[in-house]
Protein backbone atom coordinates (compact mmCIF):
# COMPACT_ATOMS: atom_id res chain seq x y z
CA UNK A 1 0.00 0.00 0.00
CA UNK A 2 2.90 2.25 -0.39
CA UNK A 3 1.28 3.65 -3.02
CA UNK A 4 -2.24 5.60 -1.02
CA UNK A 5 -0.16 8.78 -0.79
CA UNK A 6 0.11 9.31 -4.45
CA UNK A 7 -3.38 8.03 -4.59
CA UNK A 8 -4.66 10.71 -2.73
CA UNK A 9 -2.16 12.99 -4.33
CA UNK A 10 -3.80 12.73 -7.73
CA UNK A 11 -7.02 12.05 -6.51
CA UNK A 12 -6.94 15.18 -5.07
CA UNK A 13 -5.88 17.16 -8.10
CA UNK A 14 -8.65 15.42 -9.97
CA UNK A 15 -11.26 16.43 -8.19
CA UNK A 16 -10.26 20.19 -8.66
CA UNK A 17 -11.43 19.80 -12.22
CA UNK A 18 -15.28 20.28 -12.45
CA UNK A 19 -16.99 17.74 -14.62
CA UNK A 20 -21.26 16.93 -14.69
CA UNK A 21 -21.02 15.42 -11.06
CA UNK A 22 -19.33 18.69 -9.86
CA UNK A 23 -21.94 20.82 -11.87
CA UNK A 24 -24.91 19.61 -10.34
CA UNK A 25 -23.52 19.20 -6.91
CA UNK A 26 -23.40 23.31 -7.73
CA UNK A 27 -26.45 23.74 -8.62
CA UNK A 28 -28.24 22.30 -6.32
CA UNK A 29 -25.88 24.26 -3.99
CA UNK A 30 -26.84 27.59 -5.23
CA UNK A 31 -30.51 27.13 -5.78
CA UNK A 32 -31.38 25.26 -2.75
CA UNK A 33 -28.44 25.65 0.00
CA UNK A 34 -25.69 23.20 1.55
CA UNK A 35 -28.51 20.66 2.38
CA UNK A 36 -29.05 19.57 -1.16
CA UNK A 37 -25.62 20.22 -2.42
CA UNK A 38 -24.45 17.54 0.32
CA UNK A 39 -27.25 15.13 -0.47
CA UNK A 40 -26.41 15.42 -4.12
CA UNK A 41 -23.20 14.73 -3.38
CA UNK A 42 -23.95 11.83 -1.32
CA UNK A 43 -25.71 10.65 -5.15
CA UNK A 44 -22.79 11.13 -7.01
CA UNK A 45 -20.63 9.02 -4.91
CA UNK A 46 -22.89 6.44 -4.59
CA UNK A 47 -22.68 6.30 -8.09
CA UNK A 48 -19.08 6.50 -8.33
CA UNK A 49 -18.86 3.68 -5.88
CA UNK A 50 -21.45 1.46 -8.37
CA UNK A 51 -18.76 2.20 -11.21
CA UNK A 52 -15.92 1.01 -8.79
CA UNK A 53 -17.73 -1.93 -7.84
CA UNK A 54 -17.75 -3.15 -11.43
CA UNK A 55 -14.45 -2.36 -11.73
CA UNK A 56 -12.69 -3.84 -8.82
CA UNK A 57 -14.88 -7.32 -9.18
CA UNK A 58 -14.29 -7.16 -12.47
CA UNK A 59 -17.99 -7.85 -13.63
CA UNK A 60 -16.80 -7.39 -17.47
CA UNK A 61 -19.50 -9.74 -18.63
CA UNK A 62 -21.98 -7.69 -16.65
CA UNK A 63 -20.82 -4.40 -18.50
CA UNK A 64 -21.37 -5.87 -21.81
CA UNK A 65 -24.71 -6.86 -21.03
CA UNK A 66 -25.79 -3.50 -19.76
CA UNK A 67 -24.07 -1.15 -22.10
CA UNK A 68 -26.97 -0.76 -23.83
CA UNK A 69 -29.16 -0.19 -20.89
CA UNK A 70 -26.58 2.54 -19.86
CA UNK A 71 -26.26 4.19 -22.85
CA UNK A 72 -30.42 4.74 -22.59
CA UNK A 73 -29.73 5.66 -18.96
CA UNK A 74 -27.57 8.14 -19.73
CA UNK A 75 -29.69 10.23 -22.45
CA UNK A 76 -32.44 10.48 -20.18
CA UNK A 77 -30.30 11.98 -17.82
CA UNK A 78 -28.73 14.67 -20.82
CA UNK A 79 -32.62 15.20 -21.83
CA UNK A 80 -33.56 16.17 -18.10
CA UNK A 81 -30.35 17.75 -17.10
CA UNK A 82 -30.36 20.36 -20.21
CA UNK A 83 -34.59 20.82 -19.52
CA UNK A 84 -34.37 21.83 -16.10
CA UNK A 85 -31.33 24.05 -17.24
CA UNK A 86 -33.82 25.45 -19.79
CA UNK A 87 -36.78 25.92 -17.37
CA UNK A 88 -34.53 27.09 -14.72
CA UNK A 89 -33.07 29.63 -16.76
CA UNK A 90 -36.28 31.01 -18.08
CA UNK A 91 -38.45 30.85 -14.85
CA UNK A 92 -39.23 33.92 -13.28
CA UNK A 93 -36.66 34.85 -10.22
CA UNK A 94 -39.37 35.70 -7.92
CA UNK A 95 -41.11 32.01 -9.00
CA UNK A 96 -41.50 29.97 -5.59
CA UNK A 97 -42.00 26.76 -7.68
CA UNK A 98 -38.31 27.37 -8.28
CA UNK A 99 -37.44 27.98 -4.67
CA UNK A 100 -39.03 25.06 -3.49
CA UNK A 101 -36.19 22.64 -2.88
CA UNK A 102 -36.64 19.47 -4.18
CA UNK A 103 -37.20 15.94 -1.45
CA UNK A 104 -33.82 14.35 -0.16
CA UNK A 105 -34.88 11.22 -1.94
CA UNK A 106 -34.73 13.52 -5.41
CA UNK A 107 -31.82 15.58 -4.75
CA UNK A 108 -29.99 12.03 -4.28
CA UNK A 109 -31.41 10.60 -7.07
CA UNK A 110 -30.33 13.50 -9.26
CA UNK A 111 -26.76 13.28 -7.99
CA UNK A 112 -26.73 8.87 -9.08
CA UNK A 113 -28.06 9.54 -12.26
CA UNK A 114 -25.71 11.78 -13.50
CA UNK A 115 -22.48 9.53 -11.57
CA UNK A 116 -23.57 6.36 -12.96
CA UNK A 117 -24.65 7.42 -16.10
CA UNK A 118 -21.59 8.56 -16.98
CA UNK A 119 -19.49 5.99 -19.01
CA UNK A 120 -16.42 8.40 -19.59
CA UNK A 121 -15.78 7.97 -16.09
CA UNK A 122 -16.15 3.97 -15.97
CA UNK A 123 -13.49 3.36 -18.46
CA UNK A 124 -11.01 6.31 -16.61
CA UNK A 125 -11.34 4.49 -12.77
CA UNK A 126 -10.36 1.28 -14.64
CA UNK A 127 -7.56 3.00 -15.73
CA UNK A 128 -6.58 4.87 -13.22
CA UNK A 129 -6.69 3.03 -10.01
CA UNK A 130 -4.64 -0.03 -11.14
CA UNK A 131 -2.04 2.30 -11.76
CA UNK A 132 -1.19 2.36 -7.82
CA UNK A 133 -0.88 -1.05 -7.67
CA UNK A 134 1.89 -2.64 -5.58
CA UNK A 135 3.79 -6.16 -7.05
CA UNK A 136 3.32 -9.08 -4.61
CA UNK A 137 0.22 -7.76 -2.71
CA UNK A 138 -3.39 -9.14 -3.13
CA UNK A 139 -4.95 -7.03 -6.29
CA UNK A 140 -8.40 -7.41 -4.61
CA UNK A 141 -7.25 -6.03 -1.30
CA UNK A 142 -5.52 -3.21 -3.05
CA UNK A 143 -8.03 -1.75 -5.22
CA UNK A 144 -10.62 -2.29 -3.00
CA UNK A 145 -8.72 0.06 -0.43
CA UNK A 146 -7.85 2.40 -3.51
CA UNK A 147 -11.75 2.73 -4.25
CA UNK A 148 -12.53 3.79 -0.58
CA UNK A 149 -9.69 6.26 -0.54
CA UNK A 150 -10.97 7.64 -3.80
CA UNK A 151 -14.39 7.55 -2.88
CA UNK A 152 -13.35 9.52 0.15
CA UNK A 153 -11.01 12.09 -0.98
CA UNK A 154 -14.30 12.75 -4.18
CA UNK A 155 -16.39 12.67 -0.94
CA UNK A 156 -14.27 15.66 0.37
CA UNK A 157 -13.58 17.45 -2.21
CA UNK A 158 -17.59 17.59 -3.72
CA UNK A 159 -18.46 19.04 -0.42
CA UNK A 160 -15.74 21.55 -0.82
CA UNK A 161 -17.33 22.75 -4.25
CA UNK A 162 -20.82 22.76 -2.30
CA UNK A 163 -19.55 24.87 0.03
CA UNK A 164 -17.98 27.47 -2.28
CA UNK A 165 -21.14 27.30 -4.37
CA UNK A 166 -23.51 28.09 -1.07
CA UNK A 167 -20.96 30.68 -0.04
CA UNK A 168 -21.32 32.89 -3.24
CA UNK A 169 -25.44 32.42 -1.54
CA UNK A 170 -25.63 35.94 -0.60
CA UNK A 171 -24.44 38.14 -3.41
CA UNK A 172 -26.52 35.62 -5.77
CA UNK A 173 -29.65 36.10 -3.51
CA UNK A 174 -28.84 40.19 -4.48
CA UNK A 175 -28.25 39.73 -7.74
CA UNK A 176 -31.29 36.80 -8.17
CA UNK A 177 -31.68 36.40 -12.39
CA UNK A 178 -27.93 36.49 -12.40
CA UNK A 179 -28.11 33.33 -10.00
CA UNK A 180 -31.14 31.58 -11.56
CA UNK A 181 -28.71 31.97 -14.87
CA UNK A 182 -26.09 30.61 -13.34
CA UNK A 183 -27.71 28.03 -11.74
CA UNK A 184 -29.68 26.90 -15.21
CA UNK A 185 -26.28 27.16 -16.67
CA UNK A 186 -24.97 25.04 -15.04
CA UNK A 187 -27.40 22.04 -14.92
CA UNK A 188 -27.12 22.27 -19.05
CA UNK A 189 -23.73 22.18 -18.86
CA UNK A 190 -24.01 18.77 -16.71
CA UNK A 191 -26.45 17.64 -19.15
CA UNK A 192 -23.81 18.60 -22.18
CA UNK A 193 -20.66 17.35 -20.43
CA UNK A 194 -22.83 13.97 -19.91
CA UNK A 195 -24.13 13.79 -23.55
CA UNK A 196 -20.24 14.22 -25.00
CA UNK A 197 -18.89 11.31 -22.55
CA UNK A 198 -18.67 8.67 -24.80
CA UNK A 199 -19.49 4.92 -24.70
CA UNK A 200 -16.55 2.76 -24.01
CA UNK A 201 -17.66 -0.39 -23.64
Amino acid sequence: MENIFALILASTVLVMIPGPNVAIIVAKSIQHGFQAGFVATLGTTVGVAAQLALTVFSITALIESAAEALAVLKWLGVVYLIWIGFRTWRSDAKDSGIRLAPSAQANFGHGVLVAVSNPKTLLFNAAFLPQFLTAGEAVAGQLIVFSATYLAVILAGDLLWALFAVSAGPWLRKHARIGQRLTGGLFVAAGVGLALSRRTF
